[in-house]
This record gives structure tokens, sequence and C-alpha cells, in this order.
């Protein structure tokens, strides 16, 4: 299905919301925006999707969802908009774009009371974005950073997850006994469905390495149709987990997105 927009003059790397068409003209954009009709007939744009011109040329990718105020005078109701990012300097015109995902995307959430306060540099978060990206064809990739609040957690797996599509969300740090870990109990009480063989090899991979990993307490398993898994705190720990995962991450992904196709025998 392609999408026919209207879009403001932009330059690559700026971030638009696609907001309706009546908006155009609204002053909550700062003269830019991307102008569609009926948004609710708009295909499902997960993060990672592209939105490819007439020459298949990737013009704009879904970097984003996010809720905007009201944006005419008139309206009571917030707009949930995906985000675009630009990906070439675009004149001011109207557009016909094909949404085109090729590749997996990836969040990866570093929860680390002394990162959040600048106190720590995140090793482990970026670890998780290397590792992955070595395995697997990546369309998209972002991190984040929270202090061991199991609140602001919950929101954003459920926002990654439910509202902006991402394939694989991986958290880091938070799955030991200190008072303030909470991760895995977060994670596990948002779940559709447990992965517990994901828990068990990463930590029968932990096990051959140190015998202190019979103390995590990592969560793994399906919230719509994305994977989350818990990492543990440190860079190796991390690289070491999702060693042992990774390989059944693309099948697993497939499966849970609607590949209907036979499993093998």
């Amino acid at each position: 299905m392609n999408i026919r927009l209207h879009i403001q003059a932009c330059t690559q790397g700026r971030c638009l919301p696609l907001l309706p068409a009546p908006t155009q003209g609204a002053g909550c954009t700062g003269g830019h925006g991307l102008l569609a009709p009926e948004p609710w007939a708009l295909p499902r744009l997960d993060v990672g999707t592209n939105l490819c011109g007439a020459c298949g040329t990737a013009l704009f990718k879904v970097t984003g969802r996010a809720w905007l105020p009201p944006v005419a005078a008139e309206s009571l109701h917030a707009v949930n908009a995906f985000l675009l990012t630009a990906l070439v300097d675009l004149p001011e015109g109207p557009l016909e774009l094909t949404p085109r995902k090729e590749g997996l995307s990836l969040a990866w959430v570093t929860l680390s009371d002394r990162g959040a306060r600048g106190q720590r540099t995140d090793l482990s978060g970026p670890a998780i974005a290397v590792a992955v990206g070595a395995a697997l064809p990546l369309c998209h990739c972002q991190g984040f950073l929270l202090p061991d609040e199991p609140q602001e957690l919950r929101a954003l797996l459920t926002d990654l997850a439910l509202n902006q599509g991402y394939d694989l969300i991986c958290t880091t740090g938070g799955t030991g006994l200190s008072p303030r870990d909470t991760t895995p109990q977060v994670t596990a009480a948002l779940l559709d469905m447990p992965l517990p063989g994901f828990t068990q090899a990463m930590l029968a991979a932990s096990l051959a390495k140190t015998p202190h990993a019979v103390i995590s307490r990592a969560a793994a398993g399906a919230l719509g149709r994305s994977i989350v898994i818990n990492l543990p705190g440190s860079r190796k720990a991390v690289v070491e987990n999702l060693a042992a995962v990774l390989p059944a991450l693309p099948h697993a992904l497939a499966k849970l997105q609607g590949d209907a196709a036979d499993c093998g025998g």
C-alpha cells in the first residue's frame, strides 16, 4: 500500500512527525511536517520501515512514534504520530511513498542509576548493538538509558514493543539480587509468552564461565510481536549471553510475526 504525502522542505537527518492533512500550516511543527490524509488508513509502520520513492530510493525511515498535543484549534485529541527521519534532502511538494522493511529493529535499554546520573559510562548497551549487528541484519538500532525504576522500565518496554514495533528489545542490568534490581519481575509481568529456553541457554553459557551465574533472574519472552531479553549488566556477560540465543532469534521472530512455513523435520 502506497502512502501519498505532502511534505515541507526538509534536510537529511531531520526528524518530522507524520500528521494528518488538515493540520497543514499548523505551527506545532515549526513549519516542517509530513501531511497525510486519512491517517487511520495508514499501513503498519514499525520502527525501521523505509518509505521509498518511485525509483526505489529510501527517502524516509520510521524512527519512532510519539503522542503530540492537538495540532488543530478545533481538536480535543492528541495525535499518535509516526516520527520519520529524512534520509536525503527533499524539497516541498507531494510524494507517493512505498513502505519497505528489510532487516530487524533493535532497541537496547540500559538500567543503571549511576549511568542515568552521568556517573558511569555505559559499555553494556553498545555491546548489545555490536553483538546483534554482527550476527543479524539490522535496519534500525536505538539505545535507551534508564535509572533502576520499575515504572519507567514498564512504560518503556510497553511503548517499544506495542507502540513502536521493535523486533528485538534487550535490557542490560538489574538482573541480580540488589534491592534496586527489578528488571526481571517488571519484564516477566509484561510478557505474553515466556521463552524459558532462552533463559536456560543463557544460564548454561554463564555457568560455564562463573558459578555466580546462578543468581541471575533474567526473563525472556514475547510481548506483542517483539522478543524481549534481559541480559546481565557487565559487557562481557552481555556478549556471552547473546551468543547463546542469537542463532535462534531469526526463526523465533519469524514465527512470532506470523510465518506459517513448516519448521522442518
